[in-house]
């Protein structure tokens, strides 16, 4: 009887510990995709108080919702500070980052506001789930993965000032 006992707890606690280490695998792959920038923002929407609703596109192996989730919202705050948005309803938003060499200057800086866990999630929500409609299959190993998200670029914006990573908006004139 013991043995039973000893057998299903070890049982019970090798299935526990697969399933964090393939957790914390799966965002330790979705942080390495993310690195390499690879994604599309369209507007859907402008809320109140500087927030925007953006439909992020990701491009991924996994169309998983723990797997993209991370993922998009990363691309939504990196979007914001690099590319801006120039399409769909919203009106044309320049990236908050003048400099084109920002990223590289202040690596240290960003290498840790996008870590896990990192200072943008406190700047972005995921408003819905994977729609159905909203996974493409683009080869054999990629997925295009669409998320709705919200951003609140006033406050990203504030936050980048104060860390004096970005020129306030009065310094230009």
């Amino acid at each position: 009887m013991k043995k039973i006992i000893g057998y299903s707890l070890m049982t019970i606690f090798m299935l526990f510990s697969m399933s964090s280490e393939a957790q914390w695998f799966s965002k330790k792959k979705s942080k390495k995709n993310t690195k390499q920038w690879k994604y599309e923002i369209k507007c859907i929407g402008e809320g109140n108080q500087g927030t925007y609703s953006l439909k992020v596109y990701s491009y991924t192996k996994k169309p998983t919702k723990s797997y993209v989730h991370d993922e998009a919202k990363r691309n939504a705050v990196h979007g914001i500070i690099f590319k801006g948005i120039s399409a769909g309803k919203c009106r044309n938003k320049p990236a908050l980052a003048r400099n084109p060499n920002l990223e590289n200057e202040k690596k240290e800086f960003f290498d840790s506001f996008f870590a896990d866990g990192g200072k943008y999630t406190k700047f972005v929500t995921v408003s819905s789930g994977i729609e159905p409609g909203d996974v493409t299959k683009i080869s054999r190993k990629e997925f295009k993965v669409g998320l709705n998200v919200a951003v609140n670029v006033d406050l990203l914006r504030k936050d980048l000032e104060a860390a004096g990573i970005i020129q306030g908006l009065g310094s230009r004139f």
